[in-house]
């Protein structure tokens, strides 16, 4: 242990060196200020600290830091990008209308440029427009994008809803749409919550399919050509059959790889009919319309299909009860080009939030003519011209006697059918 004399001489020391003791600083903080210009020392610790980041060249810290980042930031985008960063990035739904025909549906295969999508299309000139940054259109998760149907290869659509986050520019429709083909149309666009999902938050969608009416002529007493007009007795039992169709059923056999057993099988139809039929360029036409709560590849497609074997002799209505049984039907899918995705529903989301003074319900009521008017201008005639030129429905039709309506225990015997073992039984 270190003399008594030692220990103060070296407590001398330190106090002419300016060393930190608690007792003198708690002292200084209790000084009053200085007068003149004279400033009071700061505390010995923030000096120290001043004087570490002094010796390691630090000059100003993270702000400077922060400050060249940002510099440099700016010379990278350049003045527009700098402008867009300041703009307000927002969740809206956009309302679209496009005719399939040349696409292979709807939903982008990123790294894929062999089959064409609609939304190959609609990103790209979301980009172009400016109200998403280019990596956004690469990876498009990053913008939250959500389309609330996935449209398949032809299918066309007057009302689709898609999701996603955008820079509110000014003129934004606008923008968009002259970056895009005239049969892609973004028709409307409205403020949604941040957590909004088109495709999760949509109640019911609801699907036209428009064909020739001369699928429902019968194929021993009817003409099979286009001076066929539909009989409103033959309307009444089209109406009949597709009524059957309402509620909730297994649905197994009206699309691919789902088993009969799958709870994803089982889908709910609110609605489906078929309205008056109507002249077009001399050849009769009629509108079927089906809404649903969703629906699963090519249902809606099978569902037609089915209806039509039945009405023109091919098929016995007996096979509509055994189709959402487990046994394997054969049911016929009829052609892409008819069908159309006319709007979406959003009934729990307007209840809970259209009313709540800060958003607008999802009601596309004013965006009516405008869907109209894109129906009449590009997706009839579309499927007129294509029926006429193309005969996808005539020759749909002649596939239908290849078709075997009777086996009902065809999927048994069949090695790749799924038909799971009831509970309990051994494979």
């Amino acid at each position: 242990m270190a003399a008594p004399g030692l220990r103060a001489a070296a407590g001398a020391l330190r106090r002419a060196c300016g060393a930190w003791s608690p007792r003198l600083g708690r002292r200084l903080l209790r000084s009053p200020p200085m007068a003149g210009n004279v400033q009071a020392p700061a505390p010995v610790g923030a000096a120290r600290e001043q004087d570490r980041k002094a010796r390691s060249g630090w000059q100003g810290g993270a702000r400077v830091w922060e400050d060249a980042e940002q510099q440099a930031k700016k010379l990278r985008s350049g003045p527009d990008g700098e402008l867009r960063r300041k703009l307000p990035k927002r969740k809206i739904v956009l309302l679209v209308a496009y005719s399939g025909k040349g696409y292979h549906g709807m939903q982008r295969n990123v790294g894929s440029s062999q089959f064409k999508t609609i939304e190959d299309d609609l990103v790209s000139a979301l980009v172009r427009s400016g109200c998403i940054p280019e990596n956004h259109g690469e990876d498009m998760r990053k913008m939250s994008f959500q389309r609330c149907a996935r449209t398949d290869k032809g299918v066309s659509a007057a009302g689709q809803v898609v999701s996603l986050k955008v820079w509110l520019i000014d003129d934004i429709l606008e923008k968009i749409n002259s970056h895009l083909p005239p049969h892609i149309r973004i028709l409307g666009l409205k403020r949604v919550t941040g957590g909004f999902n088109s495709k999760n938050k949509c109640d019911a969608r609801t699907y036209f399919y428009m064909l020739p009416t001369f699928a429902f002529a019968h194929k021993d007493h009817d003409v099979q050509d286009e001076s066929y007009r539909l009989s409103a007795e033959t309307l009444l039992r089209v109406n009949r059959l597709l009524a059957c169709y309402k509620g909730t059923h297994n649905f197994h056999n009206f699309t691919s790889q789902k088993g009969p057993r799958e709870a994803s099988a089982r889908r709910y139809v609110l609605d489906m009919f078929c309205e008056e039929p109507f002249v077009r360029d001399s050849m009769e036409f009629a509108v079927i319309k089906v809404k649903g709560q969703s629906f699963m590849t090519h249902q809606i497609r099978k569902m037609v299909g089915l209806v039509v074997a039945i009405v023109k002799g091919y098929a016995p209505e007996s096979v509509l009860e055994r189709s959402w049984g487990e046994a394997k039907v054969d049911v016929p899918k009829a052609p892409g080009l008819g069908l159309v995705l006319e709007r979406v529903h959003f009934e729990k989301y307007n209840q809970r939030f259209g009313n709540d003074g800060l958003h607008e319900p999802l009601d596309w009521s004013q965006e009516e003519a405008g869907v109209t008017a894109f129906k009449e201008q590009h997706i009839y005639p579309t499927i007129i011209s294509t029926e006429r030129h193309e005969r996808s429905m005539a020759q749909w039709l002649s596939t239908l006697p290849v078709h075997d309506f009777n086996a009902t225990a065809h999927a048994a015997a069949c090695p790749d059918a799924k038909v799971p073992s009831p509970p309990g039984d051994s494979d």
